[in-house]
């Protein structure tokens, strides 16, 4: 099936990943604020549950802010990778953002580091999620 699918040219792609949240506002302000998202969408969507999306540019997924409606789900707010690095936010600049997001009370984990992939940093979300913030090395085909 993977064979027929590329020679007919269909591309898939992970448009919107789910982050579990506490409460849509506070979440919606961080992303914004300190990470500098947009947000694409906020649709009321009635009992106390919105369609709510963040992105920080062009050509990559999008987040789906969902609020913790269960004890259970309450219980993965922060933890939704089991304490790994579960987003990866990658810049053509480092040392802007890493700058701007120290500046704007980002919690950064550790300082920056040079891997063969790329220059990185992991930082928490206001919950806890582990993210890097990485430039990744530039290859000669870009």
């Amino acid at each position: 099936m993977s064979q027929s699918r590329r020679e007919t040219g269909d591309r898939r792609r992970i448009a919107t990943l789910a982050v579990v949240v506490a409460d849509y506002d506070e979440a919606i302000a961080w992303y914004t604020g300190k990470l500098g998202f947009s947000l694409l969408e906020d649709v009321p969507l009635g009992e106390d549950k919105r369609w709510v999306t963040v992105s920080p540019g062009k050509g990559g997924a999008r987040l789906l802010l969902a609020k913790a409606a269960d004890a259970n789900q309450r219980a993965a707010v922060g933890k939704q990778a089991g304490g790994r690095v579960f987003l990866f936010l990658e810049t053509d600049d480092f040392a802007r953002d890493h700058a701007a997001m120290l500046a704007a009370g980002v919690d950064f984990r550790e300082e920056p580091r040079r891997e063969a992939y790329g220059t990185v940093a992991v930082f928490g979300d206001l919950y806890g999620n582990l993210w890097d913030l990485i430039e990744p090395v530039k290859t000669t085909e870009e």
